[in-house]
């Protein structure tokens, strides 16, 4: 009797595991194309921007879509959290900025200080930071805690900075190198 109930146990859940890779395979994370429009819709749903500097040839770029992102937004826990967008700097594209103009992504990751694929930017409506930014992955078990521990502090500066603490989690500290 265990031999008959274990194979259609085991079948099952691989057809589950199928399904659930196939479905995560056809996420992909936005590629923004135009950030005044992200800005105008993150300002009409009080939302911060999750802009994720990112390239082709970045294995911790693969990891940090893959494990992170992507699954972010196929559970839609995060919709009323945040808009996520990610800009791929080696591949020669343009984007409009917040303020209209076309520039190639590698100019916008210039003007933010952008040097290391991938960094995480938490930006509002006209692309101010409202959390301390991510700069690469190093701990994949860490990392998501820490991530959504950015996107609260973001959210919380964009709705209700009053309450902001000294020991937010990713609290923006002013730099004035940025």
């Amino acid at each position: 009797m265990m031999k008959r109930l274990y194979k259609p146990v085991v079948c099952g859940w691989a057809l589950l595991w199928l399904a659930s890779a196939a479905l995560h395979a056809e996420i992909e994370v936005p590629v923004t194309e135009d950030l005044g429009q992200d800005g105008q819709g993150a300002r009409a749903d009080r939302l911060p921007i999750l802009l994720a500097f990112t390239a082709i040839e970045c294995p911790y770029c693969d990891d940090l879509e893959e494990e992170f992102l992507a699954p972010m937004l196929l559970s839609g826990d995060y919709t009323d959290m945040v808009i996520i967008r990610k800009l791929v700097l080696d591949n020669g594209s343009h984007v409009r900025d917040f303020s209209g103009r076309s520039v190639e992504a590698t100019e916008l990751a210039h003007a933010y200080r952008v040097f290391v694929t991938p960094t995480i930017l938490f930006v509002d409506a006209v692309g101010r930071e409202l959390a301390e930014r991510m700069v690469g992955i190093n701990t994949l078990e860490m990392f998501g805690g820490y991530l959504d521990g950015c996107i609260d502090t973001a959210l919380l500066q964009l709705r209700e900075p009053q309450r902001l603490s000294e020991d937010s989690p990713c609290r923006l500290t002013l730099d004035p190198a940025r």
